[in-house]
């Protein structure tokens, strides 16, 4: 049967994170362990000791800060090296139902899906400000334009994934690895389902300041990854844009010559060839992005295989928790520290 790992990225936790690990199942059906993780981004408070007190088995450490996306890719990727057949992600602020997660893995146990994220209805949330609740539901549905998966709930940090799923993807943002893994996985193929699930309200969330930063900082994050999945697309469609409004600025500064002569409107001419240029330089560089986009595929697959050769060269070691994060190593437990 299945490994579980549970991974909880934490910053400055230790109020909450005990409440929310002692929710956390430790028996499943058709799992035959579970283990959990938490990877500490930085906190300047006793998050760590509070987490082995509570009986967290594995911990990964950043010294400093790194932010959510990175502390998420240092956890899957201790998950992988620990064994894991099966990865949650959950929050150390107890938001969501720690007895969801048996309905999360179901159809990665089921083999009827590779990730799943858990639906929350945002729209329904009553502790959502009506604003967010608009943002949260419009902006997923721009996800799932862009991803061509149909998640509900695109911004949902509750998701599980397959050992499959967790090698294929790449979080290359250093925001947030919600949008980005749901985009990743539309456009590698990666099998994606959603479950509903129940949450609470918690503490104003950490990864923003305001609103207005989220959306800044969201919406660059899918611009870039889906120009980097879609860079026809994106090059092609702003070029002809531009090659567009250029012959509209021709045509206009055309039909003003034969009705009133050649004076007038000259900076309609400049503009329109002006923008012309550009759109055919946009286009151009659309047809490089995409070649360079084929070569990131290639070092993509020789990353997977390089991963899998790594995992399955690696011995099943008692691994502490003392991940060492800067380092990307993993150490056996010391006897000292377990005297300590």
């Amino acid at each position: 049967m299945p490994k579980l790992i549970i991974q909880i990225p934490c910053l400055n936790e230790e109020d909450s994170l005990p409440e929310t690990i002692s929710a956390l199942p430790r028996e499943i059906p058709g799992v035959d362990t579970i283990e959990i993780l938490i990877i500490d981004d930085g906190s300047r408070d006793d998050t760590v000791r509070v987490a082995r007190e509570a009986g967290v088995d594995h911990v990964v450490r950043f010294p400093e800060n790194q932010g959510l996306a990175r502390a998420f890719s240092a956890g899957v990727d201790a998950a992988l090296k620990l064994g894991a057949d099966i990865i949650v992600n959950t929050d150390a602020d107890n938001q969501y139902e720690a007895d969801d997660i048996p309905a999360l893995i179901a159809p990665i146990l089921l083999g009827k899906a590779d990730m799943v994220v858990g639906d929350r209805s945002p729209d329904k949330i009553e502790h959502f400000s009506p604003l967010k609740r608009f943002l949260q539901t419009y902006g997923s549905w721009v996800v799932r334009g862009l991803s061509g998966t149909d998640v509900p709930d695109a911004a949902s940090g509750f998701r599980a994934f397959d050992r499959r799923a967790a090698l294929r993807l790449n979080v290359i943002s250093d925001f947030t690895y919600t949008l980005e893994t749901l985009v990743q996985a539309g456009k590698k193929q990666i099998s994606v389902a959603y479950v509903p699930v129940r949450t609470r309200a918690t503490r104003p969330s950490r990864l923003f300041r305001s609103m207005p930063s989220y959306l800044r900082r969201s919406l660059v994050t899918l611009v870039r990854i889906y120009s980097l999945y879609e860079p026809i697309r994106v090059f092609w469609s702003l070029g002809l844009l531009m090659l567009g409004i250029g012959f509209l600025l021709f045509v206009r500064f055309g039909v003003y010559s034969m009705l009133f002569g050649p004076q007038g409107l000259i900076q309609s001419l400049i503009i329109g060839a002006a923008l012309s240029i550009i759109g055919v330089q946009t286009i151009l560089m659309g047809l490089i992005a995409d070649l360079i986009a084929s070569n990131r595929t290639l070092i993509e697959d020789t990353l997977l295989r390089v991963r899998k050769l790594e995992l399955s060269a690696r011995e099943s070691p008692d691994l502490e928790p003392g991940y060492d994060a800067s380092t990307q190593s993993v150490s056996r437990r010391a006897d000292s520290e377990e005297k300590t």
